[in-house]
């Protein structure tokens, strides 16, 4: 599959459905469940992982909503419903790729093969399925996290890197009470929305040139970036992106502002 990756389209997922494996990864911010979603209808032989769960560590004010999972607990859940090593993924959600990335992100830095269905479920034009499919569990080997592929506070704060901020453009000048620790973002930090990866109009990504035209006036053609967001999870929306755009010297900083802002010895600017 020379064509693979990093996104793929409905027409062409549809082609190759039973070469790849596919993952459900909904998840939502105001609380309902992505499970209950799935169960409700998925792509047909999508499997549900859990955001919260299986491609995060317990949260806490000292690591963030959403740490990164021990290489232990990934490699458990992915071997849990059948994902071997090597085995093409395709990662989908119906919030415009803003959860499945986050899974694209884990993987592709094990260079794994994955790919994110570009427009979600909503470009499907299949039916969706009920069935819960058992794929026999697997043994899959422990991959420890590539290094430079993350940050953490202190090198965000020593970085001469430019650093993205992927939430509103609200939240990262004010923030949002009802989630941030505190109003602000990181001192330095540049507003990189990722939901203005998308065209609004057919809810799929920019085109690679529009996307490189984007982050270079935002400094990334100066090279190194890092991304953060909320939890760590949209900021893998950016990194694909800049993929996409075929900028490729990234790194996610996954304790993000709920890491960051929790932390009061950290600086904050606002506005």
């Amino acid at each position: 599959m020379t064509d693979f990756g990093p996104l793929v389209s409905a027409a062409w997922l549809a082609a190759h459905l039973t070469e790849v494996r596919v993952v459900d990864v909904r998840w939502y911010l105001d609380g309902r469940s992505g499970q209950a979603a799935y169960q409700a209808g998925h792509l047909p032989g999508a499997v549900w992982l859990d955001i919260d769960t299986d491609l995060s560590a317990p949260a806490s004010a000292a690591t963030g909503r959403h740490p990164l999972p021990s290489p232990e607990t990934f490699a458990a859940a992915l071997a849990r419903v059948g994902i071997a090593d090597g085995q093409p993924v395709v990662a989908y959600d119906d919030t415009g790729a803003s959860t499945a990335a986050r899974l694209w992100w884990l993987l592709h830095v094990l260079d794994e093969p994955v790919a994110v269905l570009d427009g979600g479920l909503a470009c499907w034009a299949g039916a969706l399925s009920t069935d819960v499919p058992a794929f026999r569990p697997i043994t899959r080997t422990v991959r420890r996290w590539p290094p430079d592929r993350f940050a953490d506070a202190d090198a965000v704060a020593a970085t001469g890197a430019a650093v993205f901020d992927a939430r509103t453009a609200e939240r990262f000048a004010h923030g949002d009470p009802t989630i941030d620790p505190r109003p602000g973002h990181i001192p330095g930090a540049r507003s990189a929305p990722w939901a203005a990866n998308l065209d609004p109009a057919t809810g799929r990504f920019l085109a690679a040139g529009a996307l490189r035209a984007r982050f270079a006036a935002l400094g990334a053609e100066a090279g190194r970036v890092l991304a953060y967001c909320g939890s760590g999870v949209t900021a893998c929306h950016d990194l694909l992106a800049l993929e996409v755009a075929g900028l490729t010297d990234t790194a996610l900083y996954p304790g993000s502002w709920s890491q960051w802002g929790a932390d009061p010895i950290r600086p904050v600017e606002t506005s």
